[in-house]
């Protein structure tokens, strides 16, 4: 099966234009206020109103209150969840929308210490493995050791310092479901390169 992609981080609808027309499978926002890729709730509606029909939406959320989680789902019609911090199962699953759990690597030593935390989440839709972990949500651009992602039956959606010079590796090492970059496919100003996501989805692609 056909890797899935996901540029997350979206803030322009020329990054929305530049990944769907290069293949992205979903496109991320990220609502946590202190990321440099942040957009409020009004920003993310204009953005996703603008994505084209089968390509998700995913929102990333970073120990938000029940209360914004509903704003922003009630304002934009996201099509998946994606929480990012200390968040329990309990309160991911109260939305009515799918979600997925980010792993935060950087806090395990084992594979047995990852495995145990994604077992507190049973009904989540996919796990996230990413090198997040202490004050850092994500956007780190940082790889971790891919020897320690367990085997689990939910899908694999593989993050973490991914760019277009190690994804080919990277899908080849650990087959996941999908994968996930920001970073990588950035200039220095924390701004979206349309470019590298085209390198990426292609060398993503060709694997």
């Amino acid at each position: 099966m056909t890797v899935k992609i996901k540029i997350c981080g979206i803030t322009e609808l020329a990054e929305i234009d530049a990944a769907v027309k290069s293949g992205a499978d979903a496109l991320g926002f990220v609502f946590y206020e202190k990321s440099k890729r942040a957009v409020n709730i009004e920003q993310a509606r204009q953005l996703i109103a603008a994505v084209a029909p089968f390509v998700q939406t995913v929102g990333l959320f970073v120990n938000h209150s029940a209360e914004f989680v509903r704003q922003v789902i009630d304002k934009t019609a996201l099509d998946l969840l994606q929480f990012h911090g200390a968040e329990e199962a309990d309160f991911c699953r109260q939305f009515g929308r799918k979600w997925i759990k980010s792993v935060p690597m950087r806090n395990f030593a084992t594979k047995e210490d990852a495995s145990n935390f994604c077992r507190k989440y049973p009904d989540a839709a996919g796990f996230l493995f990413d090198a997040c972990g202490g004050k850092i949500a994500g956007g780190s651009g940082e790889v971790f050791d891919w020897e320690k992602i367990p085997a689990i039956e939910q899908p694999v959606i593989l993050a973490g310092g991914l760019t277009a010079e190690n994804v080919q590796r990277a899908i080849s090492e650990v087959r996941p479901f999908a994968v996930d970059v920001s970073s990588g496919v950035e200039a220095e100003n924390h701004k979206k390169c349309l470019a590298k996501i085209a390198d990426f989805i292609d060398k993503a692609r060709a694997v």
